[in-house]
C-alpha cells in the first residue's frame, strides 16, 4: 500500500482535513525537541493552526534526541500525518503539514545546531519527558555524575541533552550577533521554565560566562502548562486507519476533542496569534498545579492500581465504582492545596477529568502512563502530600496512591505476571527494596531514597504509616481488595 505524502493527499476521502497553505512556502520558526506522540497531537497542532490562519513562518524542524524511530516514520510521508480525534463513536481525521523534517540528533547534531541556531527559529519547544533534562527531581539541580550531561560539560561539540543542545546553539546565535530564541519545555515539570533556565545557565557558565549573562538578560524560558490525553498508537490502529484512507501512516495519532496550553507571557522574539485552546497568561503555576495534582496525580493512582490489578486501560479501571471512589477522594485530597485562578472552576475540571478517563475510544494503557514514575511522584504525589501534612490535613488516598508506586516496583502484578519497571531509575529502586525483608523494611528503604522522597516526607512519621498500611494491604490482598477497603467495602 502506497504511504500518505504529498503525492497521495489529493486522493484521500473527502471527510478528512488537509493542510489548508501552501507547505513549499513555509518557512520553520519552531524547532521542536523529542518529537513523540504527545508534540504531533499537541503543539504542532497548534502551530499547524497558524499556518492554516496564513502565518506561514511556523513550520517544524523536529529532532529525536534518541532513536531513529519517528524519522523513519515521518520522512517517506514528507513530514505529514494524521490525527484522529476521538469522542465516544465520533471520529475526525486531519492531516497535519507543520512538521517539515525530523533530524536524528545523535546522527547529525551539525543540522540540529544549524536548525536551532537558524536567522528563521524564534521558538523552540521541547516535549523529552522528564528524565531528559537531566535534573535531579527531588532539587532540580544538575545531575553532574549522569554520563551524557559529564560530555556536555567536557565539550559541546557534539552535544548529547537537550541543555547540551540549547546552550551550544545560543552560542551561534550570540557569535552571529542573532538574538536568542524563545525556549518553551512543554514537559509534566513543576516551573519547567524555570527549571530549563536554570539548567541552561547553569551549563552555559561551565563554558562561559558571557554567555550565561547574555542568555539570561536577552533569552526567554516562559512557564507552561500543557494537557492533551494522547494513547500509544498501536499497529491496529494503523492497519484501520489505512483501510479508510487507502493509505498507510505510519505516523499516525490518536488523541481527545480537549486541548490545553497556558504559556507565561515572556517570549523574547516573535511568536503566533495563537487560537483556540491556547491561553497566554501572567502567571502558569496555578493552571500547572492544578493540573499536576488532579489529573496526574489521579493518573498515576489509576496507573499503577490498574496494573497492579491487571487492568490495561484507564476507562476500565474506572468501571469499578471503588476506583472511582478513590480517584473522587484523591481530588477531594489534592483541591485543598490549589490556589487556583479565578477562570478554573475546579468542580467542573474535576467531571471534566472524568469524562476524559471514561472515553473508551482512547484505550490509554495503564503501562504507559506508569513508566518513569520516579521522576513524576515527587510533583504529582509527593508536593501534594507534603502540603496536606502542613496543613494538618489527612493523605489517605494519596499514600494509596504512592503505595502501589512503591509495589509496582517489584515487578510482578496481583496476577503473578512480571513486567518491566520502565523508569531511569529502576535498577537503583531494586537495589534499594531487594534487602528489605519486611513491607516496613520496605517502606524505610524507600523513604530513605532521597533521589525521589524529601526530607519532609522521609521524616514524616505520619506518611510511614499511611504507606506501612496501604502497602501492607496491597502486598496481601492486591490492589482490587485493597481498593474495596479503601472505599470501606
Amino acid at each position: 500500500m502506497s504511504r500518505l505524502s504529498n503525492a497521495t493527499l489529493a486522493a484521500l476521502p473527502a471527510d478528512v482535513a488537509l493542510p489548508g497553505y501552501d507547505r513549499a512556502a513555509m518557512t520553520c520558526g519552531v524547532v521542536h525537541l523529542g518529537i513523540g506522540a504527545f508534540h504531533r497531537a499537541h503543539q504542532a497542532v497548534v502551530f499547524d493552526d497558524a499556518l492554516n490562519a496564513g502565518d506561514l513562518r511556523w513550520g517544524i524542524v523536529a529532532a529525536s534526541l534518541r532513536s531513529a524511530g519517528v524519522r523513519d516514520q515521518m520522512a517517506p510521508q514528507d513530514g505529514l500525518y494524521t490525527m484522529l480525534v476521538r469522542d465516544g463513536s465520533a471520529e475526525q481525521a486531519r492531516v497535519i503539514g507543520a512538521v517539515r523534517d525530523v533530524i536524528v540528533a545523535p546522527q547529525d547534531p551539525a543540522g540540529l545546531l544549524a536548525a536551532l541556531a537558524s536567522v528563521d527559529t524564534h521558538i523552540v519547544t521541547l516535549t523529552i519527558t522528564e528524565k531528559g533534562y537531566k535534573l535531579d527531581p527531588a532539587t532540580g539541580a544538575l545531575i553532574e555524575g549522569d554520563p551524557q550531561l559529564a560530555a556536555d560539560i567536557a565539550s559541546l561539540t557534539a552535544p548529547q541533552t537537550a541543555p547540551g543542545y540549547l546552550v551550544a546553539a545560543l552560542a551561534m546565535r550570540k557569535a552571529a550577533g542573532l538574538p536568542p530564541f524563545t525556549a518553551i519545555s512543554c514537559d509534566n515539570l513543576p516551573h519547567n521554565g524555570t527549571r530549563l533556565r536554570n539548567a541552561v545557565l547553569e551549563l552555559a557558565r561551565r563554558h562561559d560566562v558571557a554567555l550565561a549573562d547574555w542568555i539570561a538578560t536577552q533569552g526567554a524560558f516562559p512557564e507552561t502548562m500543557v494537557d492533551r490525553i494522547v494513547p500509544a498508537t498501536t499497529a491496529d490502529d494503523i492497519a484501520v486507519l489505512a483501510e479508510r484512507l487507502g493509505v498507510e501512516d505510519q505516523a499516525m495519532v490518536k488523541t481527545e476533542p480537549f486541548i490545553q496550553w497556558v504559556i507565561e507571557d515572556r517570549f523574547c522574539g516573535p511568536r503566533p496569534e495563537f487560537g483556540a485552546g491556547v491561553q497566554v497568561t501572567a502567571a502558569v503555576a496555578p493552571w500547572e498545579e492544578a493540573k499536576l495534582r488532579l489529573l496526574n496525580g489521579s493518573h498515576s493512582g489509576i496507573a499503577y492500581l490498574g496494573g497492579l490489578a491487571c487492568i490495561d486501560h484507564v476507562h476500565e479501571v474506572l468501571v469499578l465504582p471503588e476506583a472511582r471512589f478513590f480517584v473522587e477522594a484523591l481530588w477531594d485530597e489534592a483541591q485543598t492545596t490549589l490556589s487556583p485562578p479565578p477562570e478554573l472552576d475546579v468542580a467542573a475540571y474535576r467531571r471534566e477529568l472524568m469524562a476524559r478517563f471514561d472515553n473508551p475510544t482512547l484505550k490509554h494503557r495503564t503501562r504507559q502512563i506508569a513508566m518513569d514514575g520516579s521522576q513524576k511522584l515527587p510533583q504529582r504525589l509527593l508536593a501534594t502530600i507534603a502540603a496536606r501534612l502542613e496543613a494538618g490535613q489527612g493523605i489517605d488516598a494519596l499514600s494509596l496512591a504512592v503505595a502501589a508506586w512503591v509495589r509496582w516496583q517489584a515487578g510482578i502484578d496481583d496476577a503473578g505476571v512480571a513486567h518491566v519497571v520502565d523508569d531511569p531509575l529502576a535498577a537503583q529502586l531494586s537495589a534499594c527494596l531487594s534487602a528489605a525483608a519486611t513491607t516496613q523494611d520496605r517502606v524505610d528503604a524507600i523513604l530513605r531514597f532521597d533521589a525521589v522522597v524529601p526530607p519532609v516526607l522521609a521524616s514524616s512519621d505520619i506518611f510511614r504509616a499511611a504507606l506501612i498500611r496501604w502497602l501492607a494491604q496491597l502486598e496481601s490482598g492486591g490492589a482490587r481488595k485493597t481498593l474495596a477497603a479503601f472505599r470501606g467495602e
